[in-house]
């Protein structure tokens, strides 16, 4: 075998012009294919540190609410949700694996600005979150992509008055110049109508019975009223001081989004009844051990007979499943694309190598040297170059990775509201480089196959002679 892998690279090196454009043929698909699938990666880990740190790893809802809760959260609220999140927290399977346990309330409503002579209103898809849990949770960044967010001094646990709204919210409702929002159109100015002034009145009035006293420390914040239906369909209105506002990368989102206090969400929701919670979020150290704590999830809720279901950020998060299909399918088809310009030009090189050595062939045929040998020998012919071809291209493409993650480009990638650092994540999957070059290995040494049947095939008699 050393003996055939020695002729084999001795005739590579004979015809190093043809065998270096074949195997720059080779390295090119091999870097193509590792920069993409490298700058996929990246991407799909971008994606999922987004998802974890805004909805977690998993979620426990009552059942139904995945489904129908949207459309009325407070009829879908969990029962005495302490308890269960403590069964949750001492399991001794959940708790090392566990990074944050909090509870969420969605809610829906109607939120009006009256103040300023700038009336407006509008429905509103609401979040009652922990402050702190919702800090803590942005920090995880098991990818190592390097989106983290600092601790956020607008929300805190201690003020329960506080929350924060979209861009597109805070422009619709006139707050642009209260927030000091720059790049933001004010809104046209309008006739005032008399017929405003009394609903007006009667939000006011309703947000005074339950609202919860403004800090006198804090005379200028803005606020808006907030009307929503309780869990028994009463209505109700709390006051929000808005603290700030946030883009959410979706325009639908952004100009429905609030984000408040799970107190003050549960005040409205609830008013004066048992406070309940729409959700608990778990988010774990490591994204490989979802599968085991899920198991686990659905084990404590059938041994507590808890009309609980467990979902996942990929069953919240479909927007992530989209992407991650259509970067597949577009890097399976560049692959494709490389894999049959690696064959054909591996299949002239050898094509043209036969044509050349016909002679050759002749000899070794006539000093015995059987078909299978003279196959064997074009197909390892085939396979080093390969070989080396996507050996070079994978140095390239992780010299280039390398360049490119330090260069400190920035993009805006899908679902996002703000440019982040752009990187091409090769070194850290070294299965997409080890694939990569057995795949592009296997091609030219298939490549090989048909010159060298050509090649076993030649009648010795009319080699010899071939001129």
């Amino acid at each position: 075998m050393n003996l055939l892998l020695k002729t084999a690279a001795r005739n590579i090196f004979r015809n190093s012009r043809r065998s270096l454009m074949t195997g720059s043929a080779v390295a090119a698909g091999s870097l193509a294919m590792l920069l993409f699938g490298g700058f996929v990666l990246f991407i799909f880990s971008g994606l999922e540190t987004s998802n974890v740190q805004r909805v977690g790893h998993l979620s426990v809802f009552r059942n139904g609410y995945f489904l129908f809760g949207n459309g009325n959260p407070a009829a879908y609220g969990i029962e005495d949700y302490q308890r269960v999140m403590k069964l949750i927290a001492e399991d001794e399977v959940i708790k090392p694996r566990l990074n944050v346990l909090t509870p969420t309330q969605s809610l829906v409503g109607i939120a009006g600005n009256f103040s300023g002579g700038n009336e407006a209103s509008k429905t509103f898809l609401g979040a009652g979150i922990v402050p702190s849990a919702r800090d803590a949770m942005r920090q995880w960044d098991e990818r190592r992509t390097g989106n983290i967010f600092k601790p956020d001094p607008r929300l805190s646990d201690d003020d329960d008055t506080r929350g924060l709204i979209g861009l597109g919210m805070a422009r619709i409702l006139g707050l642009c110049g209260p927030l000091k929002i720059t790049a933001c159109p004010a809104a046209p100015e309008r006739a005032p109508d008399p017929a405003a002034a009394k609903p007006r009145e009667d939000v006011t009035s309703l947000a005074a019975i339950d609202a919860a006293p403004v800090p006198v420390d804090k005379p200028a914040a803005p606020h808006l009223e907030l009307l929503a239906a309780t869990a028994g369909g009463a209505p109700n209105v709390v006051s929000l001081s808005v603290a700030g506002a946030e883009p959410q990368g979706v325009r639908e989102l952004d100009e429905n989004y609030i984000v408040m206090h799970l107190g003050l969400a549960q005040q409205l929701v609830y008013g004066r009844g048992e406070h309940k919670a729409t959700g608990i979020v778990l988010q774990l150290h490591r994204s490989e051990d979802l599968p085991a704590v899920r198991a686990r999830l659905q084990k404590i809720i059938a041994d507590n007979h808890l009309d609980l279901e467990v979902r996942d950020f990929l069953d919240l998060s479909p927007f992530y499943v989209q992407v991650r299909a259509m970067f597949g399918s577009i890097f399976i088809f560049i692959s494709l694309v490389m894999g049959v310009i690696v064959l054909f030009a591996v299949v002239n090189t050898m094509t043209m190598n036969v044509m050349e050595r016909t002679n050759e062939i002749g000899t070794i045929r006539a000093m015995g040297v059987r078909r299978g040998g003279v196959r064997i020998q074009f197909i390892l012919e085939g396979a080093l170059i390969g070989a080396i071809g996507a050996t070079i291209g994978a140095l390239l493409a992780i010299g280039v990775a390398t360049l490119v993650n330090h260069a400190g480009l920035m993009w805006t990638p899908p679902g996002n509201s703000s440019p982040t650092a752009f990187g091409v994540d090769v070194m850290n999957h070294p299965a997409l480089v080890a694939i990569t070059w057995l795949v592009l290995t296997l091609v030219a040494m298939t490549a090989a196959i048909i010159p060298a049947n050509r090649a076993a095939r030649l009648s010795v008699v009319d080699a010899l002679r071939h001129v």
